[in-house]
């Protein structure tokens, strides 16, 4: 839906370098529209902006949320790394509470935390990168820096805002 806004999960430096280079990588050139990311909410109303945004505000004040990245997810025509954080599901439980009843079907659905770095491609091309990323994994820990805040339009996205965590 064009104007929907997109709640993410803001990643440090460093591991945003690292998933975008496997992203560039591996990742249709024609359809590598967005630099890697971690989705909270796909879809929510762009009538919900302002309250989204105090929001987002308040749940900046907390400590960097703790964050795992633990393995591989096969996406069918694509890849993911799976992300482990109860910090992260803690933020994005009270804001699903705070806006039950404007949640896209995807957003109620529940949630599985990952980042993309492949898609539309055919089962073959992601069995084959599954396996080849595999081969190197580690668990690893994923740096989350705040908290981001976009309007969809159409494929790519406008930066609204960013909210970077602040607790100690």
């Amino acid at each position: 839906m064009a104007g929907a806004l997109i709640v993410t999960a803001e990643m440090g430096g460093e591991d945003q370098a690292w998933l975008d280079r496997i992203r560039r990588a591996h990742f249709p050139p024609e359809r590598n529209q967005l630099a890697a990311h971690l989705t909270l909410f796909h879809a929510l109303p762009p009538s919900a902006e302002r309250e989204l945004r105090a929001r987002l505000a308040e749940a900046a004040q907390a400590p960097r949320p703790k964050a795992l990245v633990t393995g591989l997810m096969n996406l069918g025509g694509g890849v993911a790394y799976r992300i482990v954080s109860a910090d992260l599901d803690s933020i994005r439980d009270d804001l699903s509470a705070a806006f039950a009843g404007m949640l896209s079907a995807q957003d109620a659905g529940g949630w599985r935390p990952h980042v993309t770095v492949q898609n539309k491609v055919s089962e073959k091309q992601a069995r084959d990168l599954l396996t080849a990323l595999e081969a190197g994994f580690t668990t690893r820990p994923l740096a989350i820096s705040g908290l981001g805040l976009q309007r969809y339009l159409g494929g790519p996205w406008e930066r609204l805002a960013s909210f970077p965590f602040r607790g100690r």
